[in-house]
């Protein structure tokens, strides 16, 4: 099966040093993979490379997805302040020369996928932030991408409302099965959304170790009580307390 998205031997550096590798990851079509590390690792810089925002200084970045295929949704949710929710979604196809009226159709829709019928009006301010993120969300799907790339969506919620978003965000996932890569600093978080977890050093960050989560996508309820859950976020906490460690 030909990977959907691949790092090989990346290197990012910056005037300030090296933020990133060596740094190697091939993402299957239809995979969510988590990616775990402490602040400054190079977990944001990877994803930037995936979205083909940013150039490794070395090594290689191949995407198989096209232009307009890979969809981003970042720790802040965004959103135009001065536009409605309807018309924030519709914004990335219109920008890829959609009429207005059909892409305001589409968004309309993308908004009903994640919970919020009746509220293509409302602006930004108006919206919590689980809403907001919400909002985000639609706009990322709205295009069907085939690569999805989620930098620490959930890190300005409550612990309610992430939970909620983590089981929609697999909910969405099943209908189209983009690949997903999401960022996090929270193991549990990661073993719930992923069902491989790559576990990073430090900055610059390189691969510590990697943990498989057994278990079907979408999670069932109750998952998080269960021995394969646990044994999975214990794992994870030991290769990134070990990773820690030898930095």
């Amino acid at each position: 099966m030909t990977p959907i998205a691949e790092l090989d031997g990346v290197e990012v550096d910056y005037p300030r040093g090296r933020a990133l590798g060596p740094f190697d990851l091939t993402l299957a079509p239809g995979e969510i993979v988590a990616l775990v590390g402490p602040s400054g690792c190079g977990k944001s810089t990877a994803l930037r490379l995936l979205a083909g925002l940013e150039a490794p200084t070395r090594g290689s970045v191949r995407r198989a997805s096209a232009r307009g295929e890979t969809s981003v949704v970042f720790q802040a949710p965004t959103l135009m302040p001065w536009a409605s929710a309807v018309d924030n979604v519709a914004l990335p196809l219109e920008l890829a020369g959609e009429a207005k009226t059909t892409a305001r159709q589409k968004a309309a829709v993308a908004l009903q996928r994640v919970k919020l019928d009746g509220i293509d009006a409302a602006k930004p301010a108006q919206l919590s932030g689980g809403m907001a993120m919400r909002v985000s969300l639609a706009r990322a799907l709205v295009t069907n991408p085939r690569l999805l790339l989620l930098d620490e969506p959930f890190a300005a919620l409550d612990e309610i409302t992430r939970r909620a978003l983590a089981e929609d965000v697999h909910q969405l996932w099943s209908q189209s099965k983009p690949a997903v890569v999401f960022v996090t600093h929270n193991v549990e978080e990661a073993a719930y959304m992923a069902s491989r977890v790559v576990v990073m050093t430090r900055g610059p960050g390189r691969v510590a170790g990697e943990t498989s989560i057994d278990g079907p996508l979408p999670r069932p309820h109750g998952f998080r009580t269960t021995a394969g859950f646990r044994d999975a976020a214990e794992a994870i906490s030991t290769t990134l307390d070990a990773a820690m460690a030898a930095a």
